[in-house]
């Protein structure tokens, strides 16, 4: 081989290694950020009977009922991987559309023992429905964030959603009105 030949041949090969090295996969990567990437849906449960005050473990009013099923189309095409709820009629009537639309068990809670760093490593890239109470709902939000950004839902109000979302590095929330 004489050698311009094998010039050729020793540049044709550093071209070649060189494409290989630029074009690295980087799949693997972005999968890495999906997979640690978690997802927490904080809702407050649906509309409960007040016809009895002393009732402290209502059902929930036709009103309440209807909002379930509003519930249930929203969370219908995302990815839940569980469903929690506090071990009260109108939170378990909230979250069993939810559930039922993924093919779970509704997962009861204590709000005070709750949200621990242990939960939220056993919830990497997941997301997770949690139904709550007017007042235990923005203090689980809070948790989840690190700091006290929210109040309570004032007592009328059923339709707000909170979404706390955990990455490698950040940690960010938003709260919609769903209707």
């Amino acid at each position: 081989m004489n050698i311009q030949k094998k010039i050729k041949t020793i540049l044709l090969l550093l071209v070649i290694s060189t494409l290989f090295i630029s074009c690295k996969d980087t799949s693997k990567t972005n999968f890495d950020d999906t997979e640690h990437t978690s997802v927490f849906y904080l809702i407050r449960h649906a509309e409960k009977d007040r016809s009895d005050s002393t009732n402290k473990n209502p059902f929930l009013t036709t009103q309440g009922i209807e909002r379930t099923k509003k519930w249930a189309v929203f969370f219908k095409n995302k990815k839940i991987d569980a469903v929690y709820s506090t071990n009260y009629k109108r939170t378990r009537q909230t979250a069993l559309p939810i559930a039922k639309n993924n093919n779970l068990e509704i997962i009861s809670y204590t709000p005070k023992k709750f949200i621990t760093e242990e939960f939220i490593q056993n919830n990497k890239g997941k997301h997770i429905v949690i139904v709550g109470h007017s007042n235990t709902t923005p203090q689980l939000v809070n948790r989840l964030l690190g700091e006290k950004k929210y109040e309570d839902i004032p007592d009328g109000d059923n339709n707000d959603l909170f979404i706390v979302t955990h990455t490698k590095n950040t940690v960010t929330s938003k709260r919609e009105k769903v209707h």
